[in-house]
């Protein structure tokens, strides 16, 4: 059985993003989807002592409707990159594990980027290559197939010979599940919930779903057994 994870890129995405990714046999990045405005491909939330926030990479945004991801350029004209290391470093320089891992982020952040697809990419293989997770990775507007929702998820996993399919629990809102049947696909869902560990600013409580770099910050290689939680559900 070969598992396919098929996922939009994200900006340091949280840690059941990677939980899928461990979960599965090759990671197909859709890259040529439509980019959402208001989604986590650009953005995403640390914990600060105020509550949570947003770091956002600015774009810039083309006058017809439909932009895909991997067309999306970085607005350089706005200093985002020192923002965002001066956020991680003002909220999580105390942090048990912030010297380890900061120079890798910071190396990535501070090169010069012109697309976001690639910077995405860039830091979900360093969060990758930390948590041990070595999985191939195929992008999705190399296979040269087409559809929509099911029909797109089905041609995808044929096209990269995988027989069962893993989606989060949003995608029952959406797939066509006979369709699956008939090509012969198996569907199987994450099941994912979120562990508690110690955070920064414990006063304000347990927030969950924030970036991968609050786990990393606070649990270091111990983010690897959250990893393993739980199975998914067949």
């Amino acid at each position: 059985m070969t598992i396919a994870v098929i996922h939009q890129p994200q900006y340091l995405p949280y840690l059941g993003f990677f939980h899928k990714l461990q979960q599965g046999d090759i990671y197909v990045v859709m890259d040529s989807v439509q980019f959402q405005r208001r989604g986590i491909q650009h953005r995403n939330k640390i914990k600060t002592s105020q509550g949570a926030q947003w770091l956002t990479v600015p774009l810039f945004h083309q006058t017809r409707d439909e932009e895909r991801i991997n067309e999306m350029c970085i607005n350089s004209e706005f200093p985002w990159f020192r923002k965002h290391w001066n956020a991680l470093v003002t909220n999580y320089s105390r942090a048990p594990y912030f010297q380890e891992y900061a120079p890798g982020i910071k190396a990535i952040l501070t090169r010069e980027w012109n697309n976001l697809c690639e910077l995405d990419m860039a830091l979900i293989q360093w969060v990758m290559d930390i948590l041990g997770i070595n999985k191939p990775i195929v992008y999705l507007s190399t296979l040269g197939i087409e559809g929509n929702k099911s029909e797109l998820l089905i041609n995808t996993c044929k096209a990269v010979v995988a027989n069962s399919y893993l989606s989060g629990s949003g995608g029952i809102r959406y797939m066509d599940m006979d369709a699956f049947a008939a090509a012969g696909i198996h569907v199987m869902w994450q099941d994912f919930n979120y562990p508690s560990y110690k955070q920064m600013f414990p006063e304000l409580g347990f927030m969950p779903n924030l970036s991968i770099v609050d786990t990393l910050f606070c649990c270091g290689l111990q983010t690897r057994n959250f990893l393993e939680r739980d199975l998914v559900k067949l």
